[in-house]
C-alpha cells in the first residue's frame, strides 16, 4: 500500500513538473534525481529565447568561416566540412546547410568534387571584422586584465581561456597579436613545460580596472552600488526575494577576500563577467570550468536560479546558457560592441540568405505544380482522343454488323430468319 501511495505522489509530482509519461515508470528511488533535474526549470521569456535562436545560428556559421579561412586558399571540401559537422554539433548533410546560406557560402565542382569558399560579400565583412578587431585592442586587454584581476591568483589557463576567447571579443591569434605587446600587463608562464599547462598571469594591478559595472552606474546615478532586478512587477514573491538579497552592501568582485566567499560576491563576480563578455550570455557548462579559478560554488546551476530577476537560465538547444537580463531590451542588446554590430552584419547576411534561399524554392516548387499540371492536362486531352477513337471504332464495328444494334433493322433480320420458307 505504501509502495502504491509513493508511484501515487510521485505521478502527481511528475504532472506538476510536466515530464514526459514516459517518465511515469521511473523507479521511486530515483525520485531525488527528478526532484534536482527540476532545479533547472524556469519560466520562458519569448525574447530572450528568440535572442538566443539568433545568436546560435550566427555562431554556427562563423564557426565554419572560421574552418574555411584556415584552409589552403580560403577554399574547402564540402567532405571536410561534413566531418567538421559533427564538432559543430549539426546533423544532415553540410551541402544542404551551406545551400541555405548563398550569401555567405559559395559552393562549386571541382575535379569531381564540390567544395565551398566565401562569398564577396561575406570576404568584405571579415575585413571590416579585422579592421575593428586591430581598433578594438586596448579594449581587449582591459576585458583581459578585468578578468585575470577577478580570479584568486590572477592565473588563467591558456586552455580555459581559449573557451571564452570568442565571447570577450579576443581574436584568435592573441597569443601572438596581443600579449607581446603589452608585457608591462601580462606574461605567459609554463612550469610543467607541457601545452596544456600554459598559462596567463597578470602583471600589474590596476585599481581603475577594478570598478565593477555595478559600482560604474552606481557612480553615474549618485547611489549606492546594487543590483538591478528586470522582473515584471506582477512577479510579488521573486521581487520579495530579490529585494531581501539586495538590502545587504554590495561586494565588489574584484575584492580577493577568502572571508567573503558569499553568495553577494559570488553573484556580483558572475554578474561583471556576464558584463564583459559581447552577448552579454555564457554557456554555465563552461563557467562551471571557472568554479576554481571565480570561487564560485559547486551547485552554480542553484546559484542561478535562485535569482531569476539578475539571470535568466535557458535550455535552448539542449545547451544551459545564462543571460544577464538587464543587459537586454527586449531580444536586442542595450549596448552593442562594435565587433557586436559587424557580427550583427554577418546575421543580415546571413537572413538575406535564407530569403534567396526560400525564395528559389518557391519558384521550383511553383515550377514543379505547372509541370504536373500541364501534364494532367495532357493525361485528360489524351484520355478524351482516345475515348472519341474508341467511339468511333465501334460505330464502325456496328456498320459491319449491318445495323443489328438497331430495333428495326433487328426485327427485319428475325423476320428473315424464321417466317421467309424458300422455295
Amino acid at each position: 500500500m505504501k509502495i502504491q501511495s509513493g508511484k501515487m505522489v510521485m505521478n502527481i509530482y511528475l504532472q506538476k513538473q510536466k515530464f514526459p509519461t514516459s517518465l511515469m515508470r521511473f523507479p521511486l528511488w530515483n525520485l531525488h534525481l527528478l526532484q534536482r533535474f527540476s532545479l533547472w526549470s524556469m519560466k520562458k521569456d519569448p525574447d530572450l529565447e528568440a535572442a538566443l535562436t539568433r545568436n546560435h545560428r550566427w555562431i554556427i556559421n562563423n564557426q565554419i568561416k572560421n574552418i574555411i579561412l584556415r584552409c589552403p586558399d580560403h577554399v574547402a571540401s564540402v567532405n571536410y566540412l561534413q566531418k567538421k559537422f559533427k564538432t559543430l554539433d549539426l546533423q544532415g548533410k553540410a551541402m544542404n546547410w551551406l545551400k541555405k546560406y548563398p550569401c555567405c557560402f559559395e559552393v562549386f565542382l571541382e575535379n569531381d568534387e564540390y567544395h565551398c569558399q566565401l562569398t564577396k560579400k561575406m570576404l568584405s565583412l571579415v575585413q571590416e571584422e579585422e579592421s575593428i578587431k586591430d581598433m578594438q585592442e586596448s579594449v581587449v586587454v582591459e576585458r583581459l586584465a578585468k578578468l585575470l584581476m577577478m580570479i584568486c591568483n590572477h592565473k588563467l589557463s591558456v586552455s580555459k581561456l581559449n573557451e571564452f576567447k570568442r565571447n570577450l571579443g579576443l581574436p584568435d591569434d592573441y597569443l601572438i597579436r596581443i600579449i607581446p605587446k603589452h608585457l608591462d600587463m601580462f606574461r605567459v608562464v609554463n612550469y610543467s613545460g607541457r601545452k596544456t599547462s600554459m598559462e596567463i598571469e597578470l602583471m600589474k594591478w590596476n585599481p581603475e580596472l577594478a570598478v565593477s559595472v555595478v559600482e560604474k552606474t552606481a557612480q553615474e546615478n549618485g547611489r549606492n552600488p546594487s543590483f538591478q532586478c528586470s522582473l515584471p512587477l506582477s512577479w510579488v514573491k521573486s521581487w520579495e526575494r530579490f529585494n531581501e538579497f539586495n538590502s545587504s552592501p554590495y561586494i565588489s568582485p574584484y575584492v580577493n577576500d577568502r572571508e567573503l566567499e558569499k553568495d553577494k560576491r559570488r553573484i556580483g563576480v558572475i554578474h561583471e563577467f556576464l558584463s564583459l563578455t559581447l552577448w552579454k550570455k555564457a554557456s554555465i557548462m563552461k563557467l562551471g570550468h571557472l568554479k576554481r579559478e571565480l570561487c564560485l560554488p559547486e551547485k552554480l546551476n542553484v546559484l542561478l536560479l535562485k535569482h531569476p530577476g539578475i539571470f535568466y537560465v535557458s535550455n535552448k538547444y539542449q545547451i544551459y546558457t545564462v543571460v544577464l537580463r538587464e543587459g537586454y531590451k527586449g531580444s536586442e542588446l542595450v549596448h552593442k560592441d562594435p565587433l557586436v554590430v559587424v557580427k550583427d552584419k554577418f546575421g543580415e547576411l546571413m537572413q538575406e540568405g535564407v530569403h534567396e534561399y526560400n525564395r528559389r524554392h518557391h519558384l521550383l516548387n511553383l515550377e514543379k505544380k505547372r509541370k504536373k499540371g500541364m501534364d494532367m492536362m495532357e493525361t485528360k486531352v489524351g484520355k478524351k482522343k482516345k475515348d472519341s477513337v474508341d467511339a468511333h471504332e465501334l460505330s464502325d464495328e456496328d456498320g459491319d454488323l449491318g445495323g443489328i444494334f438497331d430495333p428495326e433493322e433487328r426485327k427485319r433480320f428475325y423476320k428473315v430468319l424464321f417466317e421467309d420458307k424458300g422455295p
